[in-house]
């Protein structure tokens, strides 16, 4: 199963709401990578994103949900990326602990 496959299966949404996320380009912070994801839900964007950092026993991952909505997916993407590093910034590797 491909890293795509399982952020499929984690993303793909309750059968009531039809939600689904889909993967933006990637961006890095302090040795992190933030991938937004784009998650609809009743005509809003939720904040979603995917926080990995590799580690010498392989790589960690953090998914990022919040309740916070956007109107446009543009504005879901920058606001998941600012929590992001926020988080990441506040915790660092304790993210994943």
């Amino acid at each position: 199963m491909t890293l795509g496959d399982l952020l499929r299966r984690f993303f793909s949404g309750s059968a009531r709401s039809g939600a689904q996320a889909h993967p933006s380009a990637a961006v890095e912070h302090h040795g992190f990578k933030i991938t937004p994801m784009l998650r609809q839900q009743g005509g809003q964007y939720l904040t979603c994103a995917i926080i990995e950092k590799d580690f010498p026993e392989g790589p960690r991952r953090y998914e990022l949900i919040r309740a916070d909505t956007h109107s446009s997916a543009e504005e879901a993407k920058a606001f998941a990326i600012l929590k992001a590093r926020r988080l990441i910034d506040e915790q660092g590797d304790r993210l994943f602990g």
